[in-house]
């Protein structure tokens, strides 16, 4: 048998990394291999087209063990359970714990309560959580932050009278005054005080946390990868500062401290973040000199994204938070929060929380997920991803220690300016359609309404809209990546008349064919009337048809070499009676402008500012 396994490895020998590129090359056909293979990412380094043992040979995280400093690959030894968590708004006690006892018998093993901050009471809780084993399920609270401590108080109350054994109380209650500081611009420091009060009133709980990092935020803001990292490391570094500093043991203070971060769609990033996270926080931790390596292990409870969420086309929204689960528990977060579909335009109905449970349901019990601590170990290209992400976010994490902290780098603005303006990029890239949003920059559903939905306003904790809640410092300016279209298209839907555009193709197959494709996807986005048309054999005929189908826009479709031939002659037979657009960019565009022709549609022109042009051509505001 063994001599049949050292046949098989000598017939199938690794090529050397010279004979890859050899290979690359010769497929090439001269091709520039550092454009066309080599992906730059927004993280600020590159990611190559593959990877060989010899990449991560130089790397310390494939030599970490399951369960050990650093914890680069997780925080457990056996198994990679994870707790399948849900959000409840906790408005009325009674109806709350309904649904929580209701939740706990469809696989739900964690529950995160929003309270209002003026509900909180002994007699709210006491009724809350009437049924509810809080040494069996995770119990997750938040509430105004200067309620957090009578929260945490009342809390301890009820699990001494209910005689909970405290080493299996697991849980959190989400208190971050920073949150309020670089997101609405608050200037809410005085409460920072209460920070070591409301540890050392839950310091008998081992796994119950009460100090949040909430870079969550700062994902749903369209922050990368490196961003989000960076700066939770800050943030949280912030936190064991002050914790420290009044006299709080490092060890108790880094048990307390829960991160709650966003999920991307960029799958194997993820992945990585996860694992980069955990061993960064590790050496943070690590220079206050803790007693136990275990008070460095990162807690992560991880919430699927609503950056990239979509009111049109929202089924599509499943696709995006089932790949982004996957990416959580692959890389080993405590617990995670799938967002329901329908959360950017409706507060979920039962329908979304259900298949939001049920999609970590099924990474659990149908693909057991949950059985193989870090399956991605050892993968070439994961490993050098989690030390390339771990090496910017380091650097981040410096730069913001250099300004004296995060909480002096909010306060001067800075983190508020870097998240704006990778929203604000990511913004124009997806207005260029170089970040694609599926159904809705890039093939949109021709025939799809709003039918009465419409983007929800963002509310802080006691209620309140967040631009009514922002203050003297800088804030933070987000919106969902897709919301701009979204309102393009809605306010193309309430026009007195919906525009038609009118594909007239012609000359070249292949090209004709591309371009009306193309041209389709792209008008579409803003809500008009597509036809698309098979060929015509002259352009008088292609505009009498268009006019006949009633267009508002008609699109000539053909070669680039072609267009010399017909764009001007249907131009002017068309004569007014309706938009004309080219597809494309051809080289005597400058020939058919003096002729007066103004509108080219191409991949290199902003698609939102051009969609938007003609809306205000058509009339539609």
């Amino acid at each position: 048998m063994s001599n049949t396994k050292e046949k098989l490895f000598e017939e199938f020998k690794a090529p050397t990394r010279q004979e890859w590129l050899d290979k690359i090359e010769v497929d090439l056909k001269g091709a520039d291999f550092q454009k066309r293979l080599v992906w730059k990412t927004p993280e600020g380094f590159s990611v190559q087209p593959f990877y060989i043992r010899e990449d991560v040979e130089k790397l310390s995280t494939p030599n970490a063990l399951p369960g050990e400093y650093p914890f680069v690959r997780g925080n457990k030894k056996d198994d990679n359970t994870w707790y399948i968590r849900q959000e409840i708004k906790a408005d009325d006690a009674a109806e709350a714990n309904k649904k929580a006892l209701d939740v706990l018998n469809k696989g739900i093993d964690s529950l995160s309560f929003k309270i209002p901050g003026k509900a909180v009471s002994k007699e709210f809780v006491e009724q809350l959580l009437d049924g509810i084993y809080c040494d069996i399920v995770e119990v997750n609270f938040s509430t105004c932050k200067r309620h957090s401590l009578e929260l945490a108080e009342i809390l301890v109350e009820y699990f001494e009278k209910k005689g909970y054994d405290k080493s299996k109380v697991v849980g959190s209650i989400d208190w971050d005054p920073m949150e309020k500081m670089v997101m609405d611009g608050k200037n809410v420091e005085p409460l920072l005080a209460f920070a070591p009060a409301l540890v050392n009133t839950l310091k008998d709980y081992p796994h119950f946390r009460c100090i949040a990092v909430n870079a969550l935020s700062l994902s749903n803001s369209g922050t990368y990868c490196m961003q989000e990292l960076g700066y939770a490391l800050a943030w949280g570094n912030e936190y064991m500062q002050q914790l420290t500093d009044a006299g709080i043991d490092a060890d108790l203070a880094a048990s307390k401290i829960k991160f709650n971060m966003g999920i991307s769609e960029n799958y194997f990033m993820e992945i990585a973040k996860f694992r980069a996270g955990r061993m960064l926080w590790a050496h943070v931790v690590k220079q206050y000199e803790p007693k136990d390596d275990f008070a460095c292990r990162m807690c992560v409870n991880a919430v699927t994204s609503t950056y990239n969420m979509t009111l049109f086309d929202a089924y599509v929204n499943m696709l995006r938070s089932q790949t982004e689960t996957m990416s959580a528990s692959l890389g080993g977060v405590h617990s995670i929060v799938v967002t329901p579909f329908d959360a950017a335009y409706e507060t979920p109905d039962d329908f979304s929380e259900r298949i939001a449970r049920n999609q970590q349901l099924l990474l659990k019990e149908e693909c057991h997920f949950n059985t193989i601590v870090d399956p991605s170990a050892g993968s070439y290209y994961i490993e050098t991803l989690t030390e390339s992400l771990a090496q910017q976010a380091w650097q981040l994490f410096l730069s913001v220690e250099g300004e004296g902290g995060f909480l002096a780098a909010v306060k001067a603005g800075t983190v508020q300016d870097a998240v704006n303006a990778t929203n604000e990029k990511r913004h124009t890239l997806a207005a260029q359609r170089r970040e694609f949003i599926l159904g809705t920059n890039q093939f949109p559903n021709f025939n799809e309404k709003s039918e009465g939905k419409r983007p929800l306003d963002k509310c802080c904790c006691c209620g309140k809209k967040a631009e009514e809640e922002q203050g003297e410092l800088k804030a933070i300016h987000a919106t969902r990546l897709a919301e701009d279209f979204e309102l393009l298209r809605i306010a193309t839907e309430q026009a007195e008349k919906q525009p038609v555009a009118f594909m007239l193709t012609i000359g070249n197959l292949v090209w004709r064919q591309a371009r009306a494709q193309f041209s389709c996807n792209f008008l579409a986005s803003a809500g008009y009337k597509v036809i698309d048309n098979l060929g015509f054999q002259t352009v008088e005929e292609g505009v009498d048809a268009a006019l006949k189908a009633g267009a508002d826009i008609v699109v000539i479709c053909s070669s680039d070499d072609e267009y010399a031939e017909y764009a001007i002659p249907a131009y002017k037979y068309l004569n007014g009676r309706a938009m004309f657009v080219v597809a494309g960019a051809p080289a005597c565009a400058e020939d058919l402008k003096k002729e007066g022709i103004e509108n080219f549609i191409h991949v290199k022109v902003n698609q939102l500012e051009t969609l938007k042009e003609y809306n205000q051509k058509l009339g539609i505001k």
